[in-house]
């Protein structure tokens, strides 16, 4: 609970940095209310929101664990696509979907990770990939499931129904409801922002958290303190494609469409660079870096045809993003506190709570 930020919230000794970033926040969450709120912002910040809960999920393998995932991509269109079949072939509730699409991920994580957990540094990586590739060879050629390369439409939105209100308070207001556009699913994308990070913030720093940041430091001190590698490893990648999962299942009642090609390489890739830009092993770094990435890629979308260049030239921005990360500052813009000072709380209660004598 020591992360989550209304605890270190005081109105009345707050600072000038955390007034304005309080007031962005505040000016985010109230915009969509205005009539002049632009539909195709609406869409982007939905978007950035998608990926932070991606980001989030998959910081747990790489920035807790210290393994490197290429194929998170798989477990979001697992999510996906549980959420998609469930609403065209049984018309469930999306209060239902979600739970049902995170527990299908989590069980495909537990499959997938069991295995292979016991693999280090590249060859995790590769099986990974591969399993991201299958993932899109079957949706791409089981096409009495999922139609194929010919997507999977007819999805139905979430249904937010206001009517009761509306007739209750006035039936002339039926223009506000018509109004609302996105905006649902933007407030929605935020709750499940801070669902996910809340539920990411006790568990950094919970026995669980502080096993995984013993795997990723020191495996062999840490196994020999009593920690299971496998099982807390099996249980992070369980959770992180569960969240994976969450994030497939807005996305799929939100578009009412998916296809395959949705779910290619790319986006693990562009995931794993959120996570790195951010910072390896801190939830609020993956907030930042999706936000970062998805709006520098709308920017960048726009301004290249300008300049005669093709729209996928801001692939090449990306990497150059990521090279110089990497020169200048290697652990993120938010690097995990555990790995700066010897001295840190957290590095403290894990090595008492390992017994380390260190």
């Amino acid at each position: 609970m020591e992360n989550l930020p209304w605890k270190k919230f005081d109105p009345m000794n707050i600072s000038l940095k955390d007034a304005i970033k309080y007031l962005f926040l505040a000016a985010v969450l109230i915009y969509p209310l205005f009539a002049f709120a632009n539909e195709y912002v609406l869409h982007v910040m939905v978007l950035i929101m998608v990926y932070m809960i991606l980001a989030m999920g998959l910081n747990i393998i790489p920035g807790f664990c210290g393994l490197l995932d290429l194929g998170y991509v798989g477990f979001y269109g697992i999510g996906a696509y549980t959420a998609g079949l469930l609403t065209i072939h049984f018309g469930l509730s999306f209060w239902v979907i979600v739970p049902l699409a995170a527990l299908n991920g989590a069980i495909w994580g537990v499959l997938l990770g069991a295995p292979t957990l016991r693999l280090t540094g590249d060859y995790f990586a590769i099986v990974t990939f591969g399993f991201s590739e299958l993932v899109v060879l079957f949706l791409t050629n089981e096409i009495w499931l999922t139609r194929g390369p010919l997507g999977l439409p007819g999805i139905d939105p979430v249904i937010i129904n206001f009517s009761w209100l509306s007739t209750m308070i006035n039936p002339e207001w039926d223009w506000y409801w018509e109004f609302l556009g996105l905006r649902p699913y933007f407030y929605l994308a935020v709750f499940l922002v801070a669902l996910v990070y809340i539920i990411m913030g006790r568990m950094e720093d919970s026995r669980l958290g502080r096993a995984w940041f013993a795997i990723r430091e020191d495996p062999i001190a840490a196994s020999s303190c009593g920690v299971n590698l496998l099982t807390y490893k099996v249980i992070g990648f369980a959770i992180s494609a569960a969240i994976g999962a969450v994030a497939g299942a807005f996305l799929a009642r939100w578009t009412m469409f998916l296809s395959p090609d949705m779910f290619k390489f790319w986006e693990s890739f562009l995931v794993l660079c959120m996570v790195v830009l951010g910072g390896l092993g801190n939830f609020k770094g993956s907030l930042v870096g999706a936000a970062v990435l998805i709006a520098l890629g709308e920017i960048l979308r726009m301004v290249l045809p300008g300049l005669g260049l093709p729209a996928e030239t801001r692939f090449l921005a990306y990497g150059l993003i990521m090279v110089l990360m990497m020169r200048f500052k290697p652990m993120g813009f938010f690097p995990n506190i555990a790995t700066q000072s010897q001295n840190n709380p957290i590095l403290i209660k894990l090595k008492k709570e390992l017994g380390s004598s260190s």
